[in-house]
């Protein structure tokens, strides 16, 4: 189960970025805070979906020479020492998978233990062959559609989430746009509810417990934060602070009431 508690967190970060070693403590605090999700992309560039923050963040990390080897094996470390905290990787199509194959990339994130996959800019002919495979190897999908997306397009996302349903809230860049409107995203998760009985996460504009709150009085079950994590993460280690400190800091300000564990002291890099 995904989203245990509501209301359900979810947050993006690009592989290598932070470095790894302090990747790893972040996720540690990810977990004892009961984040529900982290959605880890392997880092691309020149994302059309994303804003500046999240485009700087992928350049760093690809300047790091993070690949795909590097974020599975992050993901297994994950698999082996967490509780509570889901691993869903992000892949994109034309920089991930179709070098490679799409039989290679899902058996390889399958492999590692992830919670999930998200294909990321993949073309209508090539999203069949994702979901059979993704099935074949057991592998949760999580689907992509807009608060604005035909019928046609709602119903292919409510029909191959196996793992959620990311519904985003508006078109343009990461990071841009205005806070969720809860009245209006009701029928879009409603036209949802009708056709999937999978988790519905709600992204794009998620920036206060405000915005976490809308958007589960809109009957979401989760809150996707990607561009506020990634920009408080960014100026935590370029200014040499404690970035593990700093976003558990955002994370308890973004679901201040919710339960954390106290299993062991978070290693602070």
């Amino acid at each position: 189960m995904y989203f245990p508690r509501p209301p359900g967190l979810a947050v993006f970060l690009n592989a290598g970025d932070p470095p790894f070693d302090v990747l790893d403590d972040v996720a540690d605090m990810l977990d004892e805070y009961e984040v529900d999700v982290l959605e880890l992309a392997v880092p691309f560039p020149d994302s059309i979906s994303d804003g500046p923050v999240i485009r700087r963040s992928a350049d760093r990390a690809l300047a790091a020479g993070t690949d795909l080897r590097d974020v599975l094996a992050f993901v297994e470390r994950c698999r082996s020492r967490h509780l509570h905290l889901k691993v869903v990787v992000l892949a994109d199509w034309a920089y991930t998978v179709r070098p490679r194959s799409m039989a290679q990339v899902v058996t390889a994130v399958a492999g590692a233990g992830a919670a999930g996959m998200l294909l990321h800019g993949a073309p209508p002919r090539v999203r069949p062959d994702f979901y059979d495979r993704a099935g074949a190897a057991g592998l949760p999908v999580v689907t992509t559609c807009y608060a604005s997306s035909t019928s046609a397009v709602v119903a292919e996302a409510a029909a191959h989430a196996s793992g959620y349903v990311y519904l985003v809230t508006h078109y343009g860049a990461s990071g841009s746009g205005p806070a969720p409107d809860a009245q209006a995203l009701r029928s879009p998760i409603d036209a949802l509810r009708a056709l999937t009985d999978a988790p519905i996460a709600v992204g794009f504009g998620i920036r206060t417990t405000a915005d976490v709150r809308r958007v589960h009085a809109a009957g979401a079950d989760a809150a996707v934060v990607g561009s506020t994590v990634v920009a408080r993460a960014e100026a935590s280690y370029l200014t040499g602070g404690d970035v593990v400190a700093d976003l558990a800091d955002l994370v308890t300000d973004l679901r201040p009431n919710h339960h954390v564990r106290s299993l062991r002291p978070v290693r602070h890099s």
